[in-house]
């Protein structure tokens, strides 16, 4: 009897270790397919392997499953995400049909078609905002954004617009997390901060005077429910070459619209 319940232990304990490699593997995958965030969507294996720091033995084996998986594709002897990435991303909650992109790409192209302005639509995820929409024309200021981009939050028009309306535990926590200056115009105080979350509260209105990027000015309003911001909205142009005061009500305006009819969905 008690070989047999040593056998079962052993056997166990062999599972558990299984199990716990396997673990390491997914978690090490997945790392992988974090180093295509950056602005290089190509990349050979030392590079992968270097920006994950992970040995470029176990990067060759992991992409070899991600391959086989369908969410990397090798480019020659690079590798890139595929496809499949992009269909998945598309099934999160923002972006499903009737979703927040949804319903607000109606607002984005009115807002658009009247101001000619680069306009930005941005959940809030911890200390960054990511890009969930964008509509630009060919005659519009360039703005170095891209959907699905993520930008910090606190030297941001969207990501202040939704601070103002977090929790004061959620303020904290982004700027525990860092405020990293971007530009010589970039807040990096926290009293600063906190200075003008208090003023968007009232105004509604969040700015970014070249603060994520010199010669580029946005504004922004929050898409409030219940009193918490579920996403904000912004124009971009260049620094002087529009009426911040016309455009920020008009943001306000369409934003509580946009509000008024997520909350009748529900």
């Amino acid at each position: 009897m008690s070989i047999t319940v040593e056998h079962q232990r052993t056997k166990e304990c062999d599972a558990r270790q299984q199990e716990s490699g396997g673990t390491a593997s997914v978690v090490r995958a997945l790392q992988l397919l974090d180093v295509f965030m950056g602005d290089q969507p190509v990349l050979g294996v030392s590079e992968i392997g270097r920006r994950a720091g992970i040995p470029t033995s176990t990067v060759h084996r992991l992409l070899s499953h991600l391959v086989k998986g369908g969410f990397v594709a090798k480019d020659g002897s690079n590798y890139r995400l595929s496809g499949k990435l992009f269909e998945l991303g598309n099934q999160v909650a923002h972006s499903r049909p009737m979703g927040l992109r949804d319903l607000a790409a109606p607002f984005l192209g009115e807002l658009f078609g009247a101001t000619r302005l680069t306009t930005h639509l941005a959940v809030l995820d911890g200390p960054q905002v990511v890009l969930v929409d964008k509509v630009v024309g060919l005659s519009t200021h360039p703005a170095r954004t891209v959907v699905g981009g993520r930008y910090p939050a606190v030297c941001t028009s969207l990501g202040k617009a939704m601070l103002a309306f977090a929790s004061e535990d959620a303020v904290q926590a982004v700027i525990a997390a860092g405020m990293p200056r971007r530009t010589r115009f970039t807040l990096t105080h926290p009293s600063a901060l906190l200075q003008e979350l208090a003023q968007i509260r009232n105004t509604r209105l969040a700015y970014d005077r070249e603060e994520a990027t010199l010669g580029q000015t946005c504004i922004a309003a929050p898409i409030l429910r219940n009193g918490a911001a579920i996403g904000a909205i912004s124009f971009s142009g260049a620094t002087n070459s529009y009426d911040l005061a016309n455009h920020g009500a008009t943001l306000v305006r369409v934003t509580t619209q946009l509000a008024r009819q997520l909350g009748r969905r529900g």
